[in-house]
């Protein structure tokens, strides 16, 4: 007789039925097992082993050959949902069909980062969509959409966002404290994520390294507070790398791992990312929390369910897999994925400027198209791509489109040889000519970095014999140098220098070099060390950037100290640089000679601005600023077309070059897609998903995260940007008309008329905003984006646009009562082509909540709650939940809150605050000091209390001295207290 299946096997039953049901059959230790990532098998159950977090941004990541699709910020420049969620599923589809021939691709996906691009310096500003909440939850919305599927019940993959919460810098990433007021939390940061998660496609949520108001993200109080209350759904909580063991080893928030633990699984983290493959540790940790009673088996329980419902999802205990199951890994680069990385890449093109110069008409006669840039023949993958099975350069886009005798090239390094005091550096000849490109230009897979199999550097007197390098600089210090093969020189684990990179890359890179002044250490000042021609120069040390060692001459080769070591002379070898011809020169020689000239200028996504790196400055770093400079001289008929994972600073570009564009690194199309858009067969309609500044001095410094007070992104900047959000031109234009708008309950019913009145098929990006009444009382944003639409119309074609928006779509987060507020009166909904080009507006009048002042008497003040600040951060009250405002490194701050109503009159002012200090109170002419003594802790609150007699409506200033932790402010009434003080 057969036995039957045990009910969790059976898909007939419900799946919350089915979860319940093999949870009941696990132990209490094996539950404990399941919470980290490597999750073990349970044989006894059949239940295989699983692993949370497939890596899967713009293509699935790090587990072999996919399709790669441009890099999340060159998505978010589409403005196209629907494009957003064919791209999902497509790699939801590759994740499935690579599973089936290699178990350890993972089908709960660690994407899409939903950070917003607060700041262009972020290192990590290509993994995110857009700076702007609405537009940013709307893509993640639709990927995720994609990524899940449409059944009811089974997911083909199931998308965790990343990074919960306000995540913006790579400096200090895992102690540096986001200051975020409850305003900004709410109308910002919170939106990004609430709109995908409320639209049913989300499987979990990754808490961010840093954290906010003084928190660690991976014990956010948010994430039962907010996430957990906008959907039904179970979901999982991931932890990143390491993050739980930084609760203790780099936070120093907890005494012992096994306090960080538990107060992780407490606040909703179900998942532990941590120590590698190894759940030794860390289960041991939850079984000493559960012996400690810090954690009770309910708690772990929870977390187990979440877990397992993801897994049943996903089809694991179903006898056929689920609907979603393949058996094959055809799914992989099929001609459909490769068709819809090309149109990702084409949707993702931004005109910034045009004055006629594009479309280019193909050359006539003898007439020459030059491309020339240091990524002109490039086509660069960044951490989070997949392995690049095809690749297009622009390069090699214009020779297809234009035939490859009409289009001329310079890259535009510098072409060098190195001398040290024993001679001239060389590239042994040993093996060279296996390792040589390949007849089809193709650099040998087997090139990576790491190799010990390759003979080193060696040092030559001859000079006829050294090596001739490529090499770039690519600003902040940074190098790479390049053999004439293609190899680039890196270090291995042996520390040697070797030609032995296809491309720079890895974790920590290890094609990266810098020239310092001579000195001790590394103290010595930077210089380019270049001679002139055939000059010599002065000599500088040359220092590995991936290690911090510096280049020397060793037995058997040229190799690098190690980390940290000092230099005494004869170690370190003083590195003369002769430049044999400068890339300005090569690539004025080529220009010269061209009808039109396209410079292709940005970065490499491993070096300077990625994970762990943020970038110093928004210039196109100095090298590449010379190379357009000298083809504008030789060719004014010169485009620059910036590839690059941010935004740069280039306003001498926009005034001297009639024309420049913008992409994201493409992923494997997107050279041909920039060659499209360039020869016109496409017409570009990207726009910038956030604001291109026109100087560092219009930044705020990168751990500023109020973007009201620092006035931040199109939100709130007072100044001209370079180019707005939501800017980009095309080759046809447009024209709006006829908006209008009505209440339909809790929603706005708006719509408008485009018109394609130029004389090509082409797109246009429909923007809608919101404008708030404008009052004192509350600084509200210049306008908002509140929605979108990316449409196709032939010439003469219209088309009318529909949008329904939620009321609450336009209000904001109101401190004096913790709630969302639409603000009384007219709004205007406006209409046009960019957040500052618009075409029409029309008005709305709206019932809300007045705002006019502060109900302080009786309901008091929560430090948080300030309009505005100078010198403060805000910190936790507790290490469980709460908010308290100080002063910057224990000195003086200040808080200011707006039209507080105190009534008829106060007699005194009670101050709830830890620490010591004092803190004065100033409205109008009354002002008083109540003083804090030292309490017990940061967290031991006290009451202190002191006379202050104010009447009417006035503004409020507290002043913070000394390292004193604000609460609350309450006031007294004169009823209650008699004569004031």
């Amino acid at each position: 007789m057969t036995e039957s299946p045990p009910p969790f096997r059976d898909p007939g039953l419900p799946l919350d039925k089915r979860v319940d049901d093999l949870l009941s059959r696990l132990t209490a230790d094996e539950r404990v097992t399941l919470l980290h990532q490597y999750a073990p098998a349970v044989d006894r159950l059949g239940v295989a082993a699983f692993r949370t977090g497939q890596e899967a941004l713009h293509g699935v990541a790090w587990m072999g050959r996919a399709t790669v699709f441009p890099q999340a910020v060159g998505l978010g420049a589409t403005w196209n949902d629907g494009l957003l969620r064919r791209v999902g599923e497509a790699v939801a589809v590759e994740a499935r069909a690579m599973r089936s021939r290699d178990p350890r691709v993972g089908l709960n996906v660690w994407a899409p980062t939903v950070n917003l691009l607060r700041h262009p310096l972020w290192g990590r500003n290509e993994e995110g969509y857009a700076e702007d909440p609405h537009l940013t939850s709307a893509l993640a919305a639709a990927f995720t959409r994609g990524l899940r599927g449409d059944h009811p019940t089974y997911w083909r993959t199931a998308p965790v966002l990343k990074h919960w919460l306000a995540h913006n810098n790579e400096t200090l990433r895992d102690t540096a404290n986001a200051s975020v007021r409850p305003r900004v939390l709410h109308e910002y940061d919170l939106r990004a994520f609430r709109t995908a998660v409320e639209a049913g496609a989300v499987a979990g949520v990754m808490p961010a390294y840093n954290l906010v108001n003084g928190r660690p993200n991976h014990v956010s109080p948010h994430l039962r507070g907010e996430l957990r209350r906008w959907t039904d759904e179970e979901l999982l909580v991931c932890s990143d790398a390491g993050a739980p063991s930084n609760l203790v080893d780099s936070q120093h928030y907890f005494d012992t791992h096994e306090e960080a633990v538990a107060a992780a699984l407490l606040a909703g983290v179900d998942s532990f990312t941590d120590h590698g493959t190894d759940p030794g540790i860390i289960v041991g940790r939850l079984r000493r929390a559960l012996a400690r009673t810090l954690l009770t088996g309910a708690d772990v329980e929870t977390a187990v369910r979440r877990h397992l419902t993801v897994r049943f999802r996903l089809g694991e205990f179903d006898p056929d897999g689920g609907p979603y199951e393949v058996t094959d890994a055809r799914g992989v680069d099929m001609a459909a994925h490769r068709e819809l990385a090309r149109e990702a890449a084409e949707q993702a093109v931004v005109l910034l400027k045009n004055d006629g110069l594009l479309p280019l008409a193909p050359p006539a006669g003898d007439a020459r198209v030059a491309v020339v840039g240091i990524l002109a023949d490039e086509c660069k993958a960044d951490w989070y791509s997949g392995t690049l099975i095809r690749r297009s350069s622009l390069l090699d886009g214009l020779r297809d489109r234009f035939g490859a005798d009409r289009v001329t090239f310079a890259e535009g390094a510098d072409r060098v040889r190195l001398k040290c005091a024993g001679g001239w550096l060389r590239v042994p000849a040993s093996g060279a000519a296996a390792l040589a490109r390949a007849a089809g230009g193709a650099l040998d897979p087997a090139l990576v970095p790491g190799r010990t199999d390759l003979p080193p550097l060696a040092v030559t007197g001859d000079g006829a014999q050294a090596t001739e390098f490529a090499l770039v600089d690519w600003g902040e210090g940074a190098w790479t140098l390049r053999a004439p093969d293609g190899r680039y020189l890196s270090v291995a684990g042996d520390g040697f220098v070797r030609a032995s990179a296809d491309q720079p890359g890895g974790w920590v890179v290890q094609e990266t070099f810098e020239l310092v002044g001579q000195g001790e250490g590394s103290g010595g000042e930077r210089g380019d060390g270049r001679g002139d021609g055939d000059g010599h120069g002065d000599g500088h040390l040359l220092r590995h950037i991936g290690t911090g060692g510096y280049v020397s001459v060793a037995a058997g080769g040229v190799k690098v100290a190690e980390d940290g070591e000092p230099v005494p002379a004869g170690r370190a070898e003083a590195v003369t640089v002769e430049v044999l011809e400068r890339g300005e020169d090569a690539v004025r020689r080529v220009a010269a000679a061209a009808h039109t000239v396209i410079v292709v200028a940005g970065n490499d996504p491993h070096i300077n601005g990625r994970e762990t790196q943020d970038r110093t400055t928004l210039a196109l770093p100095p090298h590449q600023e010379r190379l357009w400079r000298a083809a504008r001289a030789a060719q004014p008929r010169t485009a620059l077309a910036l590839v690059s994972a941010y935004p740069y600073a280039v306003a001498d570009a926009h005034a001297e070059l009639p024309a420049l564009l913008w992409t994201a690194h493409g992923g494997q199309a997107g050279g041909t897609a920039l060659a499209r858009v360039i020869a016109g067969d496409v017409s570009p309609a990207g726009r910038l998903p956030q604001t291109w500044y026109a100087a560092d001095t219009d930044l705020p410094g990168l751990f500023d995260y109020d973007i009201i007070g620092s006035r931040q992104t199109y939100l709130y900047f007072d100044g001209t940007p370079l180019y707005p959000f939501g800017h980009g031109l095309g080759y046809s234009s447009f024209a709006y008309g006829d908006l209008a708008a009505e209440r339909d309950g809790d929603t706005l019913d708006a719509a408008f008329t485009v018109a394609n009145t130029g004389s090509r098929t082409a797109d246009e990006v429909a923007q809608l905003y919101a404008r708030a009444p404008r009052r004192a009382v509350v600084d509200l944003p210049h306008r908002r984006l509140v929605g979108h639409r990316r449409v196709t119309l032939a010439p003469g074609a219209r088309q009318r646009l529909v949008f329904r928006v939620p009321v609450t779509d336009l209000g904001f987060w109101d401190v004096r009562h913790d709630r969302w507020t639409v603000a009384p009166g007219t709004h205007e909904l406006q209409a046009g082509a960019s957040s500052r080009d618009i075409r029409l507006s029309v008005p709305v009048d709206l019932e809300g909540h007045a705002i006019d002042a502060r109900p302080v008497q009786g309901a008091g003040l929560a430090a948080v709650g300030y309009d505005a600040q100078r010198g403060t951060e805000i910190v936790d009250r507790s290490r469980t939940s709460g908010d308290a405002v100080r002063a910057l490194d224990g000195g003086v701050g200040e808080l200011h809150f707006h039209a507080c109503d105190f009534g008829e009159g106060t007699a005194a002012v009670t101050v709830e605050a830890a620490g010591e200090g004092a803190v004065d109170l100033i409205a109008g002419s009354t002002a008083t000091t109540v003083t804090v003594p030292r309490t017990g802790g940061v967290y031991d609150y006290t009451s202190c209390a002191s006379g202050f007699a104010v009447s009417g409506v006035r503004d409020l200033r507290v002043r913070l001295r000394g390292p004193v932790r604000l609460a609350r402010l309450t006031f007294t009434g004169t009823a209650e207290r008699g004569d004031t003080a």
